[in-house]
């Protein structure tokens, strides 16, 4: 009868050591306790707790990713948009992760969907869509000063998509058409202004060097006879204007009347 008993005994003895082993995968931690108060940590691998008397929590302590449901809200210049964003955290203290906080999952959450809120409300519109980089690195620092005491560390929250009011994308539409609009107005009164430089340039060294109007003649006429029209050109030698100048000159000085208020032409 004694040895009936322990044998009992014996696979009872062994029964408990054997329900205390425990296996954690690499990328999990235990948080264990004993008798309701904190233990240590323990894993990856295998260890033992003392069954009854202790108990464990396990934490994964792979980077999690989260989306941030589109929340509506109200940029500092009033336009109503909608933004959602991602959120990327991970467990870096897995006592504080359970001790600190009763569910770091949900709380991190609510932190990342309450900061998103207030940053948006701080900036313009024109900075909600412009400067996106700037405020996920104001937004990723505002959440993990946060979470930092629970144990928790968020690697990058980015906005992934902003939704502004159909009204308000007619006005920015027609805002980019006034801005190309005006660029488009100012290159070419640039061009212009250039084309005046070269063109009086052009007709200064025409002056010093007459023969160079007839070479410009002669090439103009080329290009006119190239184009396959049925334009007619008189060609008249410029012996013959500068004759008419002169008589014109002399016919001025001889009665004492100028012509044409002072003013001369020639013609070309």
């Amino acid at each position: 009868m004694s040895y009936q008993v322990l044998g009992v005994v014996l696979v009872i003895v062994v029964l408990y050591v054997l329900s205390g082993i425990k296996v954690a995968q690499e990328y999990e931690r235990a948080i264990t306790f004993f008798l309701g108060r904190y233990r240590g940590v323990k894993g990856p691998g295998i260890y033992w707790l003392a069954p009854i008397f202790c108990w464990q929590r396990l934490l994964d302590m792979r980077t999690v990713t989260v989306n941030v449901e589109s929340q509506e809200t109200i940029t500092k210049d009033s336009v109503t948009v909608k933004v959602n964003a991602v959120l990327w955290y991970h467990v870096v203290d897995p006592m504080k992760a359970v001790i600190t906080v009763a569910d770091y999952r949900s709380a991190v959450y609510q932190v990342a969907l309450t900061s998103l809120r207030n940053i948006i409300g701080q900036h313009m519109l024109d900075e909600v869509l412009k400067e996106r980089d700037k405020i996920n690195e104001q937004l990723g620092k505002i959440v993990d000063e946060t979470t930092v005491p629970w144990g928790v560390y968020v690697d990058m929250v980015e906005m992934k998509d902003v939704e502004i009011p159909p009204g308000m994308q007619r006005a920015m539409a027609q805002e980019a058409e006034a801005i190309r609009e005006k660029r488009a107005r100012l290159i070419k009164a640039e061009a212009e202004q250039e084309a005046s430089v070269k063109l009086a340039e052009a007709s200064r060294i025409i002056s010093e060097n007459p023969a160079a109007l007839e070479l410009r003649r002669m090439q103009m006429i080329t290009e006119v006879g190239a184009e396959q029209n049925s334009t007619t050109i008189l060609m008249m030698p410029s012996d013959f204007i500068s004759l008419a100048h002169t008589l014109n000159q002399s016919l001025t000085q001889g009665k004492g009347i100028p012509l044409n208020g002072g003013k001369e032409k020639e013609l070309v």
